[in-house]
């Protein structure tokens, strides 16, 4: 990850460069951001905007769905 912002293809560092960041997470995990303002849990989406659903892989799937 560019820390120094001269890149040309951001977020990315290029090869070679001594400023860059490297990321391994441990995990993986998925996160919803809020992007209509209605949430308790900002900047996490908690489902405020539509009816309820079960779990994560339910919420994600609304985001998900194209249509």
């Amino acid at each position: 990850m560019c820390r120094c912002g001269r890149s040309s293809a951001l977020p990315d560092c290029p090869a070679g460069c001594t400023d860059g960041l490297l990321l391994q997470p441990a995990r993986q995990q998925l996160l919803l951001l809020c992007r209509c303002g209605m949430s308790a849990r900002l900047p996490y989406c908690d489902g405020s905007h539509s009816p309820p659903t079960k779990g994560l892989r339910a919420r994600w799937q609304r985001f998900t769905k194209g249509d």
